[in-house]
């Protein structure tokens, strides 16, 4: 089968998903396919370095997981089938402290945090079709990096497990989380420009 072959008005599982083995990158929202852009640019990757690498520290022999797309997270409501899962999504990076939710195909299940980093055209996936999702399944933290306005927004799951937004920050702000005690991430430091070069 190729990518053509798909009906994109179709609804799909996951378990059609384990069949795909075409180059193109999918997710999975809700049964409807999102189709991942080819290659992130080149400052998408420099920014989600930048996060990747505060995190790994920060959790260095603490008992939490960080991982980087491409890394499956099926979220799930009332059943684990393969054939009734019907949103897969792979996140710039995601941190796992339930590490029972691991498995040999990504994560099943809510991450703890789930951090997506925007690129021009897809902001309406990720802060519609993605915030939904992540709300539902019960992920504690969603973490949006914008690059071209240097700003980060973050929505956080309340007792009534809806995400409320906290202060938009940007340049000579840090990300903290109520969930990491003791992390702090500079936004001078993960927006900066490349060493020798500028963002452009």
């Amino acid at each position: 089968m190729q990518f053509s072959d798909l009906d994109l008005n179709k609804t799909y599982t996951y378990a059609d998903y384990l069949k795909w083995t075409f180059d193109e990158r999918l997710e999975l929202i809700k049964g409807y396919i999102f189709e991942m852009s080819p290659a992130p640019a080149e400052i998408h990757e420099r920014i989600s370095q930048r996060i990747n690498r505060a995190l790994l520290i920060f959790f260095y022999n603490k008992p939490c997981e960080v991982y980087t797309a491409p890394f499956d997270v099926r979220l799930v409501r009332k059943t684990v089938s393969d054939r009734k899962i019907t949103t897969v999504l792979q996140p710039d990076i995601c941190v796992i402290c339930d590490l029972a939710k691991i498995d040999e195909k990504g994560c099943l299940g809510a991450p703890d945090i789930v951090v997506e980093i925007l690129s021009p055209g897809n902001n309406k996936k990720e802060l519609q079709n993605k915030y939904e999702v992540y709300e539902e399944a019960g992920v504690k933290e969603y973490w949006v990096f914008e690059p071209q306005g240097k700003i980060f927004f973050k929505y956080v799951l309340d007792e009534d497990e809806r995400f409320q937004p906290t202060k938009v920050l940007t340049l000579g702000d840090e990300v903290t989380s109520p969930i990491l005690p003791g992390f702090a991430l500079s936004l001078d430091e993960v927006f900066a420009d490349r060493i020798g070069g500028t963002n452009n």
